[in-house]
């Protein structure tokens, strides 16, 4: 525990300007996260007395090692620093809402040329029309085949697109006519955008126009005894109708407008987000965090606000049941002129009550979750600990594997758990060559090697980086048994690396393999503590065998046009967009080449000379045809039936 004291800054040397300060502890880790429109006043808050200070702040003070802050022009700088940097530094004692998943959002690129409509959760550009968010894809997908048999937008790839256009033929959506095709010309471009802007305006919420149309012409059809279109524009009606029905109206007057719901206790906080387009509810969002500072409901509802509207556009109205701390400083930051208020009668005040609901059942079912998370993680950690007998239980661990197929492409992975849960923004994987990839324990010493030499000198990079690789875990965990264990101490032997503790997990028998020991530590079936050193192994191993198959797949299909001197990244990117496959292009004459840009006689001679000369091994067909097995955790050669040890 640090003494405030020790750190604290003359207080004349502070500014008096709008800022954003950093709390660090002993290991440069940034800890709190905190903005001020006068820094000096701020910070002096900070070193009082302890017995004053409130515990969540004592906590803090004595946990940090330092102080730094930045100077900015205004307050709405200050309070989008402050959310960048609670976003980049992931603090341990800020207020962070998160719910640990993206949502799903139906967006319709209206600035590509041919509009595409799909299902994302990527950020997308100020040009699409977005829709949702949605808590589950299973309803937005539902939703968008519905869609998509009255409006038969464009929703392929841009691959596929092009593709259908070299070769004339749609693809399966446009010949069972979810597709109006305009890749093959069944529909003009114009015709096509005109088609994607009606599909959003119905999502808009201006559905009535479009029923009617479809009822009229329906009836028309029967009139005409023309039977077959008149059934078929009653099944597109249906599907209109079922849409609708799936956004229930709950705002007579056709408002766009988020209803924020909020709850709080001592420990953690709950927001849930209703979003209202056209009256009726398009999605709905919710977040759950822990305090551990001194927030207000108000300062939490500011930080809601900023983490909704730094992602997305706000609405008109936004509703919400307590106005934020720095209400100016929100408006100016989300960019538009948007109504922020609380609801005094009438339905929107009793929508948000309903969202007021779901915030506290949200909080109530996290609560319970988190309790059962919090016992489970705290006993893992502890028999851990005393099963290797350490000091104290290993708060952060890092987890090692190596994965190959017959020594080739080798790769080492590191996965990082911190309080007994996944920290994947710190998991760091290497690459193996020369003599460290002649066998596992070669390979297992060069990658923990790279590891601590991070540690004790980190390298020149950015701060994140150098900060991630700073901080020391309390146990390392290799997979493997006592040979792999033997290399990793060789590593921390000839670095003098006295103050991490090390062990390793065998496979086979599920025992643990702590250094100069004769005989493996058995942990009992039931242990809380071997059910997380079997998660840290199986998250180590997939992490592996997923940049393995990356790379050994890079490899296999590089391979094929690499080597082949003037052919260069552009052109054969543009030989694969002319002719798609390898193959393609071995099959291809010289005039079809030289159609290709940058490819000349010369050139398409010495390519299909190269391509036309090559015979694939019976080994490489064998080891081409090796397959990962998820399910067991193993590579298995799918041509001798042979598992693979990776």
């Amino acid at each position: 525990m640090a003494d405030p004291s020790t750190y604290r800054p003359a207080t004349g040397s502070i500014p008096t300007r709008p800022g954003v300060y950093r709390f660090r502890d002993e290991h440069g880790r940034v800890i709190y996260v905190g903005k001020a429109k006068n820094l000096r006043q701020r910070l002096s808050n900070y070193f009082q007395d302890l017995a004053v200070l409130h515990e969540r702040t004592r906590r803090m003070v004595t946990t940090a090692a330092s102080v730094e802050w930045t100077v900015v022009g205004t307050e709405v700088e200050a309070l989008t620093l402050e959310y960048t940097w609670i976003k980049e530094f992931d603090p341990r004692f800020n207020v962070k809402f998160r719910d640990d998943k993206s949502y799903p959002y139906l967006v319709l690129t209206m600035g590509e040329k041919v509009p595409r409509v799909q299902i994302t959760r990527r950020p997308r550009t100020k040009s699409d029309r977005v829709f949702g968010p949605y808590p589950q894809v299973g309803a937005i997908r539902e939703t968008l085949d519905l869609m998509l048999r009255v409006f038969p937008v464009r929703s392929c790839s841009a691959g596929v697109y092009r593709r259908a256009e070299r070769s004339g033929r749609p693809c399966l959506l446009g010949f069972i006519g979810k597709c109006a095709a305009p890749c093959v010309g069944d529909i003009s471009e114009a015709e096509h955008r005109r088609l994607a802007e009606q599909f959003a305006d119905f999502m808009a919420g201006n559905t009535a126009t479009y029923t009617r149309r479809i009822e009229k012409e329906m009836r028309e059809a029967a009139a005409a005894m023309d039977y077959e279109r008149a059934a078929g524009l009653r099944d597109d009606l249906q599907a209109l109708t079922t849409v609708m029905e799936k956004n229930s109206v709950v705002l007579s007057d056709a408002t766009d407008a988020d209803l924020v719901g909020f709850a709080q206790d001592e420990l953690e906080a709950s927001v849930q987000v209703f979003h209202v387009r056209g009256g009726r509810i398009r999605g709905q969002r919710g977040w759950t965090a822990e305090i551990l500072d001194t927030s207000t409901a108000a300062d939490l509802i500011e930080r809601a606000l900023t983490t909704l509207y730094t992602e997305g556009a706000a609405p008109k109205e936004v509703l919400v049941p307590v106005l934020p701390t720095n209400r100016d400083q929100v408006l100016e930051l989300i960019g538009r002129p948007v109504d922020l208020r609380i609801p005094q009668r009438g339905e929107k005040k009793d929508l948000l009550a309903t969202v007021t609901e779901n915030a506290l059942e949200a909080l109530r079912l996290h609560r319970l979750k988190r309790t059962g998370d919090i016992t489970a993680r705290t006993k893992a950690l502890e028999d851990l600990g005393e099963a290797l007998e350490l000091a104290e239980p290993p708060l952060r661990i890092e987890c090692f594997d190596i994965s190959h197929s017959h020594g080739t492409n080798v790769v080492g992975s590191q996965v990082v758990f911190e309080d007994g849960l996944p920290k994947k923004s710190e998991y760091r994987r290497y690459s193996v060559t020369g003599d460290a990839a002649r066998d596992d324990t070669a390979s297992m010493y060069d990658v923990i090697t790279r590891r601590l030499k991070h540690h004790l000198d980190p390298p020149e990079k950015t701060e994140e980086e150098s900060r991630r690789f700073a901080y020391p875990p309390s146990l390392i965990l290799v997979d493997g048994g006592a040979p792999q264990v033997a290399a990793a101490q060789r590593a921390f032997d000839e670095l003098g690396i006295t103050d991490i503790a090390l062990a390793g997990i065998a496979k086979r028998l599920e025992e643990i393999w702590v250094p100069g020991d004769e005989y493996p530590v058995i942990l009992p079936r039931t242990s809380e503590a071997l059910f997380l050193v079997q998660r840290l192994r199986d998250e180590a191993h997939r992490f592996a065998i997923t940049y393995h198959r990356s790379k050994r797949g890079r490899a296999m299909q590089a391979s094929a046009l690499d080597g082949i001197p003037g052919l260069g990244p552009a052109r054969r990117r543009s030989l694969l967009d002319r002719f798609v496959t390898v193959s393609a292009i071995r099959s291809a004459s010289e005039e079809e080449l030289q159609q290709v840009d940058g490819i000349g006689p010369a050139l398409a001679a010495q390519i299909l000379a190269a391509l036309r000369s090559e015979e694939a091994p019976e080994t490489d067909a064998a080891s081409a045809s090796a397959t990962d097995d998820d399910s067991l955790g193993v590579t298995v050669d799918m041509a001798t039936g042979e598992i693979l040890d990776t």
